[in-house]
């Protein structure tokens, strides 16, 4: 900007000479008016130029304050992001280590059950030694303890009432479990598929034998220790077969009860419900 004004104050002071130069003979009047014609020429392009460079300079100002503008905005949203992003994987963390806490609670009360079903089929196993392996086994299926009695064991064919040797074998039952109220029993009575005799009094079919027979499994063990609250007898007649009812052997198999020994699981069940 400084040479522009330089130049026209240069063209100022030639205009100034030539009201001066009156007495100047044509020839160099009319080379100075040349002069000053090309002067004031160059004087309105240099205008023309810094009115082209100030516009200029005006948009390129626009352009940096929008591009700087829309930077900071950018910048800031990236920030609430990132502050959201965080806040999201703090929540995330907390929500993973309850859950991995539920876990491992869950496990060792899952461990727990295992051990006390391994003790349960200890002992149980260790009452009831001496009975023969083909009516009476103990085993451990699902997390669950399972003695399985026979028909030969526990009944004389069609009744309902316990033979002695079956007593025998249910108080030691009842004394192994006796003060264990983890413990829930399930009695269930099993048949083959042979019908029950007609006329046989108060039964009308297999399912009112095998539940009668469960009811009365129950009445024994309650009679000697367990409470009434801990036992549940139940009736399965024919539809559970463990083998086919196709010979007299598999029949025998099939006449049986199962008194079913579960470990309560109230802690576990009390963690599911919380999630």
């Amino acid at each position: 900007m400084n040479l522009l004004s330089a130049r026209l104050a240069t063209v100022s002071l030639f205009s100034a000479g030539a009201l001066l130069l009156g007495g100047c003979n044509a020839k160099e009047i009319a080379a100075l008016q040349q002069q000053n014609a090309s002067l004031t020429s160059s004087r309105d392009q240099l205008q023309a130029q810094k009115t082209a460079l100030e516009q200029e300079k005006s948009r390129n100002e626009a352009a940096l304050r929008s591009s700087l503008l829309n930077k900071n905005q950018q910048v800031n949203q990236l920030n609430d992001n990132l502050t959201g992003a965080e806040q999201a994987n703090s929540a995330l963390s907390a929500d993973l280590r309850s859950k991995e806490q539920r876990i491992t609670e869950m496990q060792r009360i899952l461990d727990q059950k295992d051990a006390a079903v391994k003790a349960l089929r200890q002992k149980v196993g260790d009452a009831l030694l001496g009975f023969n392996a083909q009516d009476l086994q103990v085993t451990v299926k699902n997390g669950k303890v399972y003695v399985s009695l026979s028909e030969q064991l526990l009944f004389k064919s069609g009744s309902t009432k316990v033979d002695p040797k079956g007593q025998e074998a249910l108080k030691k039952l009842a004394t192994a479990l006796k003060g264990n109220q983890d413990v829930n029993v399930l009695v269930e009575g099993h048949t083959d598929n042979v019908p029950i005799a007609k006329g046989t009094a108060g039964m009308r079919d297999n399912w009112d034998l095998s539940v009668l027979r469960a009811t009365e499994i129950t009445r024994l063990l309650t009679e000697n220790g367990l409470p009434t609250s801990q036992v549940t007898p139940s009736g399965r007649a024919q539809y559970a077969p463990i083998a086919q009812n196709d010979t007299p052997a598999n029949k025998a198999l099939n006449r049986r009860t199962e008194i079913i020994l579960t470990p309560k699981l109230d802690e576990l069940f009390q963690i599911l419900e919380a999630n």
